[in-house]
């Protein structure tokens, strides 16, 4: 399925500064769409596709930062290029520090505005890109039985057939069948896959 195209979110109270960002973004083929707060965001349905914020840190209401902090809360991973006509190092530090990808000093050059928008668009591209890897991942193991789960688990802590039968009172000839049934329904193609992605499920964050 042929993927959305992407978009950037850009939020800025100066409605010069909205249009010519977004101009600039349009004259690379990006779609953009805008904002004049942080509110009128939050209360916005997006699309699901690729994307970044352009977001100015100084606001009436709900600032920059504070527009981060409810995502973060919210679970919702943006990657956000803050700009700012009045930065400094503590702000900038602390953005960085939540999860920027970039931080730029108004007036902004295009050129660095437009680098920092593909670098935070391909950063998006690819965390799409793990969860729908990671969703494929929890439904083959959950598609496990409760006994196969307890031979994964066994299996993943680096028992041998032999120490999971003794374990689980049963022959080692079984447990092959099950570790077996295992390695296939989880599609790994070796034992080290089938540990990274059993670590990778256990490490995962809800996005």
């Amino acid at each position: 399925m042929r993927e959305p195209d992407p978009i950037v979110f850009v939020i800025d109270d100066d409605e010069l500064i909205r249009d010519g960002i977004k101009s600039l973004l349009r004259s690379i083929g990006l779609r953009a769409v805008s904002f004049k707060s942080a509110q009128d965001f939050l209360l916005e349905k997006r699309i699901d596709a690729p994307a970044c914020l352009v977001l100015d840190v100084r606001m009436p209401g709900l600032n920059g930062l504070d527009l981060q902090r409810k995502l973060r809360e919210a679970q919702i991973y943006l990657p956000i290029i803050f700009i700012t006509g009045h930065g400094d190092i503590p702000m900038t530090v602390r953005a960085i520090k939540e999860g920027a990808t970039e931080f730029l000093t108004k007036p902004v050059r295009g050129q660095d505005l437009l680098d920092a928008v593909q670098k935070a668009i391909a950063l998006d591209r690819e965390r799409r890109k793990k969860r729908a890897e990671l969703t494929e991942t929890r439904k083959h193991f959950d598609s496990l039985t409760p006994r196969e789960k307890e031979v994964l688990n066994l299996v993943v802590a680096g028992l041998l057939n032999k120490q999971i039968a003794d374990q689980l009172g049963t022959s080692e000839l079984t447990i092959k069948t099950h570790r077996a049934r295992v390695m296939e329904k989880t599609r790994a193609e070796s034992l080290a896959h089938l540990v990274r992605m059993a670590e990778a499920l256990r490490n995962a964050k809800v996005e």
